[in-house]
């Protein structure tokens, strides 16, 4: 069925809420279409154990709102929206995500998608058995998120006269983008601190790239110039933003903020800030830039977000407005445009 959500979705958006059960699979999923003004709407499929519907309904809002940013400050043609999975001990997850499938199968395209936290690469395998709206190269995605990072971090680095090479760099999360991102980065000659909840994967990264093991307890406040949180989203707190020695924010996750409010505490602090809906984007314009506007070279606009990122920097600097409130600014006279 579908509802709409005024209280949880902003009223300027178009707000679609589809609720997805099959009870043979314990699907209960949750799909939020945030706005269709710039082209389909372009989002991943997030599994995680929720509390109650009305948790998974503001999630899915929140990032989808998120991803109709990300789409927009990108120049892609598309708008956001984010698909929630309920992971729960009787999910039988290969069937689970084949009815996925072809629920959104069924929406004929106005849904694309792709894999984010929680969900595996089996998953979208068992997905894309019946939809072809599912972008299953999680590695491919990875690597191209971690080419839009590295070019916002440069755009960091720029600001304060310097280079990537040499700069200490804490990359919180080792899954498929975190450690795409620390190779990446390694790569261009960062000094990274890498961290983990999973002790294995963080050594994996370690080890491939150099770095070294910090405790995930404490990543956010270690001792370097640039933080890159690459997991869960919300970790940038006020507390963090108080205390860290970090200069620059540059992460991967989705929705880093903890509240809004954390955004005037970065700036006060003079930290630069890379909003993640510029310095994640790399993904959706990798499935986007193929699938719906069909560009052969793609690396352009996993580019041009480091050009995004010093030009809100600059602005932010010359203001003394936050780079979140600025970018939010700019997505928005992008999409007002599509909709004149």
């Amino acid at each position: 069925m579908s509802v709409t959500l005024p209280d949880l979705l902003d009223p300027a958006g178009a707000a679609r809420c589809v609720l997805w059960r099959d009870p043979p699979s314990g699907l209960a999923a949750v799909l939020v279409i945030d706005d269709l003004s710039l082209g389909p709407a372009a989002g991943g499929v997030r599994t995680r154990a929720y509390p109650d519907a009305a948790a998974m309904i503001a999630e899915a809002a929140a990032l989808a709102r998120a991803m109709t940013r990300k789409c927009a400050l990108a120049g892609l043609d598309a708008g956001g929206a984010k698909a929630v999975v309920l992971d729960h001990p009787g999910l039988d997850r290969p069937a689970a995500f084949r009815a996925l499938g072809r629920f959104v199968a069924e929406l004929g395209g106005v849904f694309r998608t792709a894999g984010d936290l929680g969900t595996t690469t089996a998953d979208l395998a068992a997905m894309a058995e019946s939809c072809p709206y599912v972008h299953t190269d999680d590695h491919g995605l990875a690597e191209a998120v971690a080419r839009g990072v590295v070019a916002c971090v440069r755009a960091c680095a720029r600001a304060r006269g310097r280079g990537i090479g040499g700069l200490r760099v804490a990359v919180q999360g080792c899954g498929a983008i975190g450690s795409a991102v620390a190779r990446a980065l390694a790569a261009e000659g960062a000094f990274l601190l890498v961290a983990d909840v999973d002790p294995r994967r963080a050594h994996d990264v370690a080890e491939a790239t150099g770095s070294h093991v910090h405790d995930p307890k404490d990543i956010l406040l270690a001792p370097v110039d640039v933080l890159a949180p690459c997991a869960v989203g919300g970790v940038v707190t006020a507390e963090v933003a108080a205390a860290t020695p970090a200069w620059a924010l540059c992460g991967a996750a989705n929705n880093l903020l903890a509240e809004p409010a954390v955004a005037e505490a970065l700036r006060a602090r003079g930290i630069l800030h890379v909003p993640d809906v510029v310095a994640s984007a790399g993904a959706v314009i990798e499935g986007i830039g193929r699938s719906v506007m069909h560009l052969a070279d793609r690396e352009p606009l996993i580019a041009a977000l480091g050009t995004t990122a010093g030009e809100l920097l600059a602005e932010s600097a010359a203001t003394g407005r936050t780079t979140e409130a600025l970018a939010a600014r700019r997505a928005a006279a992008r999409i007002a445009a599509a909709r004149r």
